[in-house]
């Protein structure tokens, strides 16, 4: 009797110490799978539309990034769907290119939740012109070429009003502008609406073009030489955009510290001549 009950409790010791042992190794397994996922983490991509965001992004973000211990990858869309669908869908992490109006009206129609961080310095609109130097020089009933978009032609408008060109209706939202809610013009301009990204084309052939920044430096204009350059209000200046529920990632975090330092409005003054920047850094 006493033999069995000392196999009995032999069998049942090697069993305890065996789901023990199984224990621990699936633990240590967690633990490892935790520290890779933590890993991982670092790895990101980044998306941007080509020209000086995917710029910005490279020269004044990224590397400050990989100084944090980022791997980042960068990917340039050819449009301005692409970015918020990748963005939506993870494949992308953060995005690069859109104004916080445009962001949000496309995640009402498209049914996403993305989120504004932080507004970055933007290449302003730029009136261009070959045949006047100055808002004075502007002669009676001159053409003036504007984006046929609803917000780029409200934002030609109320730069225009800036200038004491035209005065636009004061009940009406100086965003939601357009050529209608025009109530005075003494110049007589007349406005020849044109696809934002032909305008630069158009300056040889009207007396002024107001040329969306992007599309001017994509042209290879340089901003520094339109006749005037919009004074944009921080709606319409980019920003950086993750999906809303990454808002308060350490990666949103980081991305934040980096857009406010030092290093980076460095850059922007070396490499961004011209880019409008937004109230948070003109007034700190």
């Amino acid at each position: 009797m006493k033999k069995y009950l000392l196999t009995f409790l032999t069998l049942a010791l090697a069993v305890v110490l065996a789901a023990c042992g199984g224990s621990n190794e699936e633990s240590t397994s967690t633990d490892q799978g935790s520290t890779d996922t933590q890993e991982e983490s670092k790895s990101i991509e980044l998306g941007a539309t080509a020209g000086p965001y995917s710029d910005m992004l490279s020269k004044a973000i990224i590397p400050q990034l990989e100084e944090k211990g980022y791997t980042v990858k960068l990917t340039e869309f050819q449009d301005y769907i692409q970015p918020n669908k990748a963005l939506d869908n993870g494949e992308i992490d953060a995005n690069l290119f859109q104004h916080t109006i445009y962001l949000e009206t496309f995640e009402q129609q498209n049914d996403m939740d993305l989120e504004a961080l932080i507004i970055v310095p933007t290449a302003p609109m730029g009136f261009f012109s070959e045949k006047f130097t100055s808002v004075e020089e502007i002669a009676d009933g001159a053409t003036v070429a504007l984006p046929n978009d609803p917000s780029n032609a409200a934002r030609a408008l109320a730069s225009l009003q800036e200038q004491g060109l035209i005065e636009i209706d004061p009940n009406v939202d100086t965003l939601t502008a357009s050529e209608k809610d025009v109530v005075k013009n003494d110049k007589n301009l007349e406005f020849l609406p044109v696809e934002a990204a032909s305008l630069p084309r158009q300056i040889q052939s009207v007396d002024i073009a107001a040329v969306p920044g992007n599309f001017a430096l994509a042209a290879g204009l340089d901003l520094m030489d339109a006749m005037f350059l919009e004074n944009m209000p921080d709606q319409y200046r980019n920003v950086v955009a993750v999906k809303a529920d990454n808002k308060d990632s350490q990666l949103a975090k980081d991305l934040i510290e980096i857009v406010e330092s030092e290093e980076f409005e460095a850059v922007i003054d070396a490499e961004f001549q011209g880019f409008g920047k937004p109230e948070w850094m003109v007034n700190r």
